[in-house]
């Protein structure tokens, strides 16, 4: 199974409160569709788990501003280990790219308690990167990141205004997927959110009105630096 073809996105991230997010929110509701994966508050559960080595390659390039860089994460949604995605996602400055294979619960837990043999002759060429990677610069599975997402979608563009808020880490726990895992709230603000807007070519001058609050800047900002403070 090759890689499907991705394309760069532009991506923006703000760090908002409570009432920037209420008021940019009703703005676009009349305008945005809302998710169809979304349960009935609007919103669905993320975790990802992410992969950097014993010397934080990933982490210390997020803090250094590298122009170019990626990590890798495995991802599923409301706590449902039925559909789960291995992704490596590629930032250069604003823009993003997105690679994803699907991966099987046997092989998540595979992977978790070190058996990576599987990973060498996978059908997924992505899967098979990480395995080479996980031996070449020694990635290993380091934290993982919880948060709760608001996602809206506007058809002109392909954008995507998504809130994230309730962003949690796992400190050192390595299990990952144990039903009574252990975290605590990564945000340095309680209470913040994250506002993410991502479209392709341009981004139409509605939403770019909606999205405007004066209290609102431009952030550098990344969960999984975030949830790494901690260890």
């Amino acid at each position: 199974m090759q890689q499907k073809q991705a394309r760069y996105r532009h991506e923006l991230k703000y760090s908002i409160g409570a009432a920037d997010y209420r008021a940019i929110r009703d703005r676009l509701r009349p305008v945005m569709e809302t998710d169809p994966h979304t349960r009935e508050d609007g919103t669905y559960r993320i975790r990802s788990i992410y992969f950097d080595n014993y010397r934080d390659k990933a982490l210390r390039e997020k803090v250094a501003g590298a122009a170019r860089r990626e990590k890798f994460r495995i991802r599923w949604y409301n706590d449902d280990l039925s559909f789960i995605t291995l992704e490596k996602k590629v930032k250069d400055r604003d823009l993003c790219l997105k690679f994803d294979a699907p991966i099987t619960r046997d092989e998540l837990t595979a992977l978790l308690s070190g058996d990576t043999a599987w990973m060498a002759g996978h059908e997924a060429e992505l899967v098979r990167e990480l395995y080479a990677k996980m031996k070449m610069q020694l990635l290993r599975p380091r934290v993982l990141v919880s948060y709760e997402r608001e996602p809206y979608i506007f058809r002109a563009g392909n954008v995507r205004v998504t809130f994230d808020s309730k962003v949690r880490t796992s400190l050192w726990q390595q299990t990952f997927t144990d039903a009574g895992l252990t975290d605590l709230d990564a945000m340095e603000e309680a209470g913040d959110i994250i506002l993410e807007v991502k479209y392709d070519d341009f981004l139409p001058d509605v939403i770019r009105d909606l999205l405007q609050c004066g209290s609102v800047r431009l952030q550098s900002f990344s969960k999984y630096e975030a949830c790494r403070r901690f260890g």
